[in-house]
């Protein structure tokens, strides 16, 4: 383990929240979505000898998520591994914690290692962006790397993910560089992380309120339209059963193949923004 890991000097409680907040949905009995504040994370597997964690909350929030974990699989139970869907504040937000804790390591794909590893910060959110309430809060969000040090490890070139032997790594750039999505396919679950979510990130009252759709990643922190836009045609044409997404609820069903559907033909519309600093024009 790493005794040098460290946060990038923004790092920061974030007081947001949803209802959602503090509440778990077991998706399938071996797939748990857990909501932090305004994020979610999983937790993949059936008993506490082999399970792992996708994705690590928001900042200052590791003993709920310890909670969380203990309560799902007992006292003093902990992941095989944490995997990263991307690097974004909200989704390693109590990483450095949780591996000092669990003595754990942590895989990311390969293009996301710069963020993870104190070498390249984000590009800074847009406030710009055309959206609600969170996009113009989104200037108070971390944007800095953090630094996991020799605890963080590149996902397999070949697909595979360490301690999910019947999930493969889908990569899914335009939210993130080195963003990824899980899929499963003997049952087509889905771990989207942000390559699209089913609530309207940018909306402080969706936020507060999860009222549920499907959209393309959050406005204010993707960069890359075009790959984001790829990514969702990639996901759509995987036909998955049931999606959990890094914010909203999990979406099912005709529900999702429908919704997916229509974001896929309609993205243009319904995902990118009319104006923000990093809307590719060429993209509409």
């Amino acid at each position: 383990m790493d005794k040098d890991m460290h946060y990038g000097d923004d790092y920061k409680f974030i007081p947001a929240t949803s209802i959602g907040s503090g509440v778990g949905i077991e998706v399938l009995p071996d797939l748990f979505s857990y909501t932090v504040q305004i994020v979610n994370i999983m937790l993949v597997g059936a008993t506490r000898d082999a399970f792992v964690l996708v994705d690590a909350g928001m900042p200052n929030q590791a003993e709920e998520i310890i909670a969380a974990v203990e309560d799902r699989f007992g006292p003093d139970s902990r992941p095989k591994a944490i995997i990263l869907t991307h690097g974004h504040f909200d989704h390693v937000g109590a990483i450095i914690e949780l591996v000092r804790r669990w003595d754990v390591p942590v895989y990311a794909h390969e293009l996301e290692l710069p963020y993870l590893t104190g070498k390249k910060s984000y590009a800074e959110p847009d406030p710009t962006v055309e959206g609600g309430m969170v996009a113009k809060m989104s200037p108070l969000f971390p944007n800095e790397p953090i630094d996991l040090g020799s605890s963080i490890e590149k996902l397999p070139s070949d697909g595979s993910i360490p301690h999910m032997p019947d999930f493969k790594w889908v990569h899914t750039p335009g939210h993130t560089p080195g963003h990824v999505s899980l899929f499963r396919e003997k049952d087509r679950a889905l771990i989207v992380g942000d390559a699209f979510v089913t609530v309207k990130q940018d909306s402080l009252y969706k936020v507060l309120t999860q009222e549920q759709e499907i959209n393309g990643p959050p406005r204010y922190l993707t960069t890359d339209w075009k790959a984001a836009k790829e990514s969702v045609d990639k996901l759509e044409a995987l036909k998955p059963s049931v999606a959990v997404t890094g914010h909203g609820k999990p979406m099912s069903g005709e529900q999702l193949t429908n919704s997916l559907a229509q974001l896929a033909r309609d993205f243009d519309r319904i995902a990118v923004p009319d104006h923000g600093k990093y809307v590719d024009k060429d993209v509409h």
